[in-house]
């Protein structure tokens, strides 16, 4: 969230240390970049010819006589010996060296693959088991993550959610539909959190995080395992803001009526106090990851969850504005969490990645959406046809139109019209 809306807000100076101060990155789990690093970024050359007798005597040594007995393996095929020495070292040249002799290459497998196999990542090791004899004849059912098909009925049916206290005496971190373990053993776990007012939510707030989902899934190595809004407390500064405990009531309804893996967490809406997105940040890992341990594994063991930003390009090229966000937030949040940003209609985020030193640097852990089907709904638009008296159905859900419509949200407010026409959150 925009920083100068903070009550107490001054320009950060540089190197001034943010207080309250960010939690310890030995708290945060080391779970590498969302974007896998490529050959390239190593900065080392990949075709280029090297002069064996400038390797460590050890790496030479070791060339030599791999070659050597390559050669003799050519010239005498069934020596077994041969067979057995050139087998022995093969693991290790691979690893050692670029490939010298067509000998030195990995042998070819004898499994079958699909055009599918072409997608998985560099770094990604599969592990292929033996297929188990069936024990029924019904088709077994495979979860996996979250699912297209995991979409509660439409406005209509809650799910059992259980509503977010309006105190933190009685507040509890919400789990409900949090994955309690990953379903695949090449993944690694993620969290996303969307920070905002959702004054109220739209159905663009909805889609930016099946946006993510889609372009981690397809993307990256990591399995979402849940979703969080984190609406802001009250002490906001933002004209045609609801109260947190209406905001945080038209999210669950949002969630709970069209979605069957997000959740509502009203921790930085019940603060006394504005809270700087790197706090709300460092919430979330307190809660998942240092309270909870984290997720398990297919196996059973415990791993730590990666927490991911979820903004749209409007809130992150407000981290270029001087005197706005301090180095050391942006650093936390790029650096040590990661941000997911959604394009929107004239925002050119990958440009702004580019000149932004910061952002530039912590790149590797920033993933861009680009949105396929625009969709440019604004909560500043939607409490200006309420206002006007115009309909806004079909841009949030039912469920939300008719409880704004039941406390008479929106109809008897003002805001500046510099916001109105500039409105994009």
């Amino acid at each position: 969230m925009d920083p100068t809306r903070a009550p107490d807000f001054k320009p950060p100076s540089p190197n001034e240390q943010p207080h309250p101060p960010l939690d310890p990155t030995s708290t945060i789990p080391k779970s590498g970049p969302i974007v896998p690093y490529v050959l390239a970024d190593y900065n080392s050359s990949i075709d280029a010819p090297f002069n064996i007798n400038s390797l460590p005597s050890t790496i030479a040594s070791s060339l030599r006589i791999t070659n050597k007995s390559a050669a003799d393996a050519r010239d005498h095929p069934n020596s077994s010996s041969t067979n057995t020495t050139t087998t022995a070292s093969s693991s290790q040249r691979h690893s050692n060296h670029i490939p010298l002799d067509t000998s030195d290459f990995q042998p070819l497998s004898t499994e079958v693959s699909s055009e599918d196999d072409d997608d998985e990542t560099i770094d990604t090791k599969l592990s292929i088991s033996a297929p188990q004899p069936a024990t029924s004849t019904e088709d077994p059912i495979i979860h996996i993550g979250v699912q297209k098909n995991q979409i509660a009925d439409l406005e209509e049916v809650p799910h059992g959610i259980v509503r977010q206290s309006r105190s933190l005496d009685n507040y509890e971190f919400p789990t409900h539909r949090l994955c309690k373990s990953l379903q695949n053993s090449n993944k690694l776990p993620l969290v996303i959190v969307a920070c905002g007012s959702f004054s109220p939510i739209t159905y663009l707030h909805l889609r930016m995080f099946e946006m993510a989902l889609d372009a981690i899934n397809e993307q990256t190595r990591f399995e979402v395992i849940g979703g969080y809004y984190s609406p802001v407390s009250d002490n906001y500064q933002k004209p045609g803001l609801a109260t947190a405990s209406h905001r945080v009531r038209m999210c669950e309804l949002a969630c709970e009526r069209t979605s069957s893996w997000l959740m509502v967490d009203a921790w930085e809406s019940l603060q006394p106090t504005y809270q700087r997105t790197a706090k709300v940040l460092d919430h979330f890992n307190y809660e998942i990851n240092v309270k909870r341990g984290g997720v398990a594994t297919v196996t059973g063991e415990m791993v730590g969850v990666k927490i991911m930003l979820l903004a749209g390009g409007d809130l992150i090229e407000s981290m270029g504005e001087p005197n706005v966000w301090a180095d050391a937030d942006l650093h936390h949040i790029l650096g040590n969490y990661g941000c997911l940003i959604v394009e929107r209609t004239g925002s050119d985020v990958r440009s702004f990645l580019l000149s932004h030193d910061i952002m530039y640097e912590h790149r590797r852990n920033v993933l861009v959406i680009k949105q396929l089907i625009y969709n440019d709904i604004s909560s500043t638009k939607v409490r200006l046809f309420i206002r006007r008296g115009m309909s806004v159905q079909y841009l949030l859900p039912n469920s939300v139109i008719r409880y704004i419509q039941e406390h008479n949200l929106y109809v008897n407010q003002t805001e500046p019209v510099k916001q109105v026409m500039g409105g994009k959150e």
